[in-house]
């Protein structure tokens, strides 16, 4: 179900715990079978579960209670902006509604081209470079204005 390297990487991360502990690997293990698939099925999280040596329903708890994974298909770029207080302060609820009107999706939509999903995010611990924007849960973009939004949705094409 899933390739030989990332079957690899699952494993370097496995080595880190002792065996008796080895569910402490299950965030890092969901994270490179997201990065593999691109999004967490079902299917995905029980084969990661088996393989990790826990149960399907403890992964799929980790899998459902972190906003990094994803539980259906998204975008090639997935766009979090941040809309809390303090962003929204600083422009982050303009941002968002920016992103909405240029892409010409909602939050948790996804463009008809497959391009991007955008989704509402929670805290991302930058206030003070607000407002920000995670992309694909990676890569955090700071002090996003019009133009700056303009400017990351060039490079990403």
């Amino acid at each position: 179900m899933l390739s030989a390297e990332s079957l690899k990487r699952i494993d370097r991360e496995l080595a880190k715990y002792p065996a008796d502990q080895r569910r402490s690997a299950i965030m890092a293990s969901l994270r490179i079978a997201q990065e593999e698939k691109h999004w967490l099925s079902a299917e995905v999280i029980e084969f990661v579960a088996n393989y990790v040596g826990i149960s399907p329903a403890a992964a799929y708890e980790v899998a459902t209670f972190y906003n990094m994974y994803d539980l259906h298909p998204v975008g090639k770029y997935k766009l979090t902006v941040c809309t809390n207080l303090p962003c929204a302060l600083r422009g982050g609820v303009s941002a968002a509604e920016y992103l909405q009107k240029k892409l010409g999706i909602g939050f948790g939509e996804t463009t008809s081209d497959g391009l991007y999903t955008l989704v509402e995010g929670e805290c991302m611990g930058a206030c003070g470079d607000a407002p920000v924007m995670l992309v694909n849960n990676h890569k955090m973009c700071s002090f996003m204005t019009e133009e700056a939004i303009e400017k990351k949705l060039a490079e990403l094409n």
